[in-house]
């Protein structure tokens, strides 16, 4: 396996209103189509133990299987806490948007292989 880090700008993301669900899209920028699409899973701060705690949220985001250069994709997710899948009104998505002037806590760490089977890697500043 080859692995090259060297990926600025592969991915550029955002997030979009899927009806009453907020979705994070993600865009091939490069000029290949690309396989094996992955966003690490995403480990929420305890935001009710005073002082923090161990993460009790986290949020997990399905595979692609290719995406076409240029091309736009909803990553479906799911928000777990306490081990166990969320109802969409407890979705915690919207903690990986940012907010002007505050600190980026989460980042999006993605992995692909591109065209030649070299697996490739960036990470993304998230979050508030």
């Amino acid at each position: 396996m080859n692995i090259n880090s060297k990926t600025d700008g592969t991915f550029t993301f955002g997030f979009v209103d899927e009806g009453q669900k907020l979705c994070l899209e993600m865009v091939n920028a490069s000029d290949q189509t690309l396989k094996c699409v992955e966003i690490l899973t995403v480990f929420l701060k305890d935001e009710e133990t005073p002082g923090g705690g161990p993460s009790r949220a986290h949020i997990s985001f399905a595979t692609l299987n290719s995406i076409r250069s240029k091309e736009r994709s909803i990553m479906s997710h799911k928000t777990w806490i306490d081990g166990k899948p969320v109802a969409p009104d407890r979705d915690q998505l919207e903690r990986l948007k940012e907010r002007t002037g505050e600190v980026k806590p989460y980042v999006l760490d993605i992995s692909w292989e591109d065209p030649e089977g070299k697996t490739r890697f960036q990470r993304i500043p998230v979050g508030h």
